[in-house]
């Protein structure tokens, strides 16, 4: 029942699935546009992170990390840096949940900067997510649908890496040097023999993204080690994401049976840079997520549809999941204005939004 509940609580879903009966009347779903391989990684990588959450991998490199800060500069660099790996392997949600609170706390004991370090922090995570093939749920659902080779990919992804690093060192710089007392290590120990195990399973579901074995078979995997870890470990997987999916599926099956969209859509879609600025675009209003299923149905300009989808994460509040979850955190856990916060939030991401948007746009063209 809990599982159930957390799925029927989840904002996103809500919303997804409210739109999903809404287009109902417009057409109905076809079974083919449902992409099964992108669901049964999404079930194995949610396992994957919920392991790693069990294990305190992520605390514990938080803490060990933070530990050597001197001051309010290094520290912030600390956690960007944490983010920015962690997003890589365990998405940019999981990293911003993780290192947002921590940080905050910190700051708050210590009367340390707030706005810079926090939106640094969700920009990091954006862009680490982005690197990986499994760092978040549309990169994940590009390589099912377009079976894009990792050669491929990581050609899109090392300029991507070189800016980004620039970026978000230019923009820790700007936090001011605030002496810091060491941040004490807390007692958080790791099992190296289950997280062994856990790391090689993950291995599974990054090989299975690229088709070297079925994804159902990677997914059976993880979720038995997770069942013989902790059956608890099960209840705690985020299985709104998966649904929400199931939900961009269907709607995107519907409204693309709509005449005028389809003639709409294709129109905009008849070269590169259009479809990265459609997808830029779209991201801003409807998310990136959601964005890549809709575009994708109708363009196979992959190399356009990476890096406008990834770099239209950045810019408003609902450009990304991970944005939203980042303004929750920093309303649970920070005493200053939340107002305030968002203007300067929003105008670090539109900065990011315009640097990687010119970026990405000469990758295409070039």
């Amino acid at each position: 029942m809990t599982v159930v509940k957390n799925v029927v609580k989840d904002r996103v879903f809500q919303i997804t699935a409210i739109l999903a009966v809404l287009s109902l009347f417009l057409a109905r779903p076809h079974l083919a546009d449902i992409n099964f391989s992108t669901l049964w990684s999404l079930l194995g990588m949610m396992t994957i992170i919920q392991i790693f959450e069990y294990l305190h991998v992520l605390d514990y490199l938080t803490y060990r990390l933070t530990s050597h800060a001197t001051n309010s500069r290094q520290l912030s660099w600390f956690f960007v840096l944490l983010s920015f790996v962690g997003a890589m392997f365990l998405t940019n949600d999981m990293a911003v949940l993780t290192c947002i609170p921590l940080y905050l706390r910190i700051a708050r004991k210590y009367d340390l900067p707030e706005i810079i370090p926090v939106t640094a922090i969700a920009i990091a995570a954006n862009f680490g997510s982005a690197l990986t093939p499994f760092g978040n749920p549309h990169n994940i659902f590009l390589m099912s649908k377009f079976h894009i080779s990792l050669g491929q990919f990581g050609a899109w992804v090392w300029p991507l890496v070189i800016a980004d690093v620039i970026f978000l060192a230019l923009l820790s710089s700007l936090v001011p040097k605030r002496p810091v007392p060491t941040v004490p290590i807390v007692d958080i120990r790791i099992n190296p023999r289950p997280t062994t195990i856990t790391c090689i399973a993950a291995l599974l579901v990054f090989v299975a993204v690229f088709g070297v074995i079925p994804q159902w078979v990677a997914a059976l995997v993880v979720v038995a080690l997770a069942a013989m870890m902790d059956h608890r470990i099960l209840g705690q997987v985020d299985y709104a994401i998966i649904f929400t999916f199931v939900g961009f599926f269907v709607i995107v099956s519907d409204i693309s049976q709509v005449p005028v969209v389809v003639s709409t859509l294709k129109h905009l879609e008849t070269s590169p840079v259009s479809v990265y600025l459609t997808s830029i675009v779209t991201s801003q209003v409807i998310s990136n997520v959601p964005s890549t299923v809709l575009v994708a149905r109708f363009s196979n300009q992959v190399a356009a549809l990476f890096y406008g989808t990834n770099i239209g994460g950045l810019g408003t509040l609902v450009a990304s999941l991970c944005n939203l979850l980042a303004f929750k955190q920093y309303g649970l856990y920070s005493k200053r204005s939340k107002t305030r916060f968002l203007v300067f939030f929003t105008f670090i991401n539109f900065v990011a939004l315009a640097v990687m948007g010119v970026l990405g746009w000469w990758l295409l063209v070039r």
